[in-house]
């Protein structure tokens, strides 16, 4: 005697309760992270220098690594004809990478500068979008995000290259405090 097929597929609920109860397990292990994430937030905010070296240290182990691949990735490919703009694209890489390990303090200026300068031209983007959707529900939220990028990028590039000293920081910090209450939250949510 054969089930039908239909007894034997989990149904979208069956599945969602499946996980759910699977995280509810786990409740401790969200609230721990939190904690965690937040202490960490708390102390790159407490010391804004040092988390702009943990950053960049951070963004220079990445692109080397990254570099070292697509050097690699280049002679196993010398055939296909683009052979020197793989080469020469993970050479730029390892070199920013190898820089940016070496002297973080400088690597962490010229993000800065390019960090403020984005925000600025994403920020003018933004702002004629909003303008383009004027009258339409929204368009003043989406001019004032805008306005709000604007002012960022002009206060980082308007302190550098002094801001190239904390703004990494500030940043990894406020995303560590957040993701850190986030995550606690979500852990005693999961306890209930």
């Amino acid at each position: 005697m054969s089930l039908p097929s239909d007894s034997l597929t989990p149904t979208p609920g069956s599945m969602l309760a499946g996980h759910l109860s699977e995280l509810r397990s786990k409740w401790g292990w969200f609230v721990a992270l939190g904690v965690l994430m937040i202490i960490a937030g708390a102390i790159a905010l407490a010391h804004l220098a040092l988390g702009t070296v943990v950053t960049v240290l951070y963004l220079g182990v990445l692109m080397a690594i990254s570099g070292a691949a697509q050097i690699f990735h280049a002679f196993q490919v010398k055939t296909w004809g683009a052979f020197a703009f793989w080469l020469l694209d993970g050479l730029l890489y390892l070199a920013a990478g190898v820089i940016a390990f070496m002297n973080p303090l400088l690597a962490a200026t010229v993000l800065t500068l390019l960090l403020g300068a984005a925000l600025i031209v994403g920020g003018i983007f933004r702002l004629v979008a909003a303008f383009q959707l004027r009258p339409a529900d929204g368009w003043g939220w989406l001019a004032f995000s805008a306005a709000i990028a604007i002012l960022l990028g002009i206060e980082i590039i308007a302190g550098w290259p002094l801001s190239g000293l904390w703004v990494l920081g500030l940043l990894l910090g406020i995303d560590l405090v957040l993701n850190g209450v986030t995550v606690l939250m979500l852990g005693l949510r999961l306890k209930r």
